[in-house]
């Protein structure tokens, strides 16, 4: 073992010790480390900020050209702890032993593409974690809990009827995406409004059509508006429509473009928006560069600005509440998911659980973690079509049923 101190005046002395007690030798440049096996990373900790400095950004190529394995100590030193942000060169781990509890630059890109596989050690710092944490991630049991099960007494309007307005004549394969989601996700029945109605009809026969406008289209329990819906003057209507329902409201794509932000701080019933980081940008008013790299900062600032559950889709998605509580990320998502459509079948998928009775934050983590579960049984590995995700929905239930 051998071991080269950027910082030899701060370290650890009692470590120290017990490394050269082990056998090991501390080395004064990168050219005395030899042929190595393994690289073990700990030159920065929790409290590093902004990035390597560059002598140590120079020792990280030297050790690692030869893609020599790489294992972090508690997270990779140049990336933020608590957000999740990188700032300048930042190690590549291929993987990470953390201790006590995940920090969130473990969980949220673009740090956590940097962490590789996790290994969580419990050093007994338990009781002095703080609570509420400021992430958490559901795990199989805690989805199984919340799935919506009818009861012997079920109807179709006790499990829920899920309103989906979507499709446009350039668009009508949204249409039929979003209600696939939707038939799958636990309400007892599903009307679409918009003009997709032959191509729906035609592959979900099951599904309720209506021609008119939202309110006339009969009773539901949650909405879901905006996957392709195009942004004319009827699209514009239909969402205006939908935001004066007293119903749970769940917006997405070409929606999220024609809301107005009074009316959704206003709404008395929840709302539940969608977006990507494309769109998230678009409802902040800044760069999709300053999402993509302060992903924890943007879906709280959203909640908060909208007053609604923000769902911010992404290889780690984050759901968070307007109300002070800790932001959820999704861990089951995949980079497959980043294909055409696989958002229509989320949105119908979560709005069903709305409409089944899931509290918004709940059915936005449900809907998530089953979306994510489903793309993997929907590849096996491979690429994934969105309908690949549909299909792949009843297994994800079952799956996380079964434990």
């Amino acid at each position: 073992m051998r071991a080269l101190l950027l910082a030899p005046d701060r370290a650890h002395p009692g470590g120290l010790a017990a490394f050269r007690a082990a056998g090991g030798q501390v080395v004064d440049g990168a050219d005395g480390l030899g042929v190595l096996d393994l690289v073990v990373d700990g030159i920065t900790g929790i409290g590093g900020r902004g990035g390597l400095r560059e002598d140590a950004t120079e020792l990280v190529h030297t050790v690692t050209r030869d893609r020599t394995p790489v294992i972090s100590v508690d997270l990779p030193s140049g990336v933020e702890a608590d957000t999740g942000e990188v700032h300048g060169e930042a190690v590549r781990a291929d993987a990470t032993v953390t201790f006590g509890t995940y920090k969130p630059g473990l969980l949220i890109d673009p740090a956590a593409e940097h962490a590789g596989a996790l290994r969580l050690v419990d050093i007994g710092l338990g009781p002095e974690l703080p609570e509420p944490p400021d992430l958490e991630a559901l795990q199989y049991a805690d989805v199984a809990a919340l799935l919506p099960v009818p009861g012997a007494e079920s109807d179709k309007y006790r499990r829920g009827v899920v309103g989906v307005v979507a499709g446009s004549e350039r668009y009508p394969g949204a249409a039929v995406l979003a209600v696939a989601g939707a038939l799958r996700g636990g309400a007892g029945a599903v009307r679409y409004v918009g003009p997709g109605a032959d191509a729906v009809i035609a592959r979900f026969p099951e599904a309720l059509v209506h021609a008119g406008p939202p309110s006339k289209a009969g009773r539901v329990q949650a909405w879901v508006v905006g996957p392709g819906l195009g942004d004319g003057r009827a699209a514009e209507a239909a969402v205006a429509d939908v935001l004066a329902a007293d119903v749970p409201v769940l917006v997405d794509a070409d929606g999220l473009r024609l809301l107005d932000a009074e009316t959704v701080r206003t709404r008395t019933a929840p709302t539940v928006l969608t977006p990507h980081a494309g769109e998230a940008a678009a409802l902040l008013g800044t760069a999709r560069e300053e999402v993509e790299s302060g992903r924890l900062t943007a879906v709280r600032e959203l909640a908060a600005r909208y007053r609604a559950t923000v769902l911010l889709k992404g290889s780690t998605t984050l759901i968070a509440e307007a109300r002070d509580t800790p932001v959820r990320v999704n861990p089951t998502g995949t980079a497959y998911l980043a294909t055409a459509g696989s958002g229509d079948v989320l949105s119908g998928l979560t709005g069903s659980l709305l409409a089944a009775g899931l509290a918004p934050r709940d059915a936005a983590s449900v809907g998530a973690y089953l979306h994510g579960l489903a793309a993997r049984h929907g590849s096996d590995g491979a690429p994934v079509s969105a309908q690949d995700v549909a299909d792949g929905i009843p297994a994800a239930w079952r799956d996380v049923r079964a434990g």
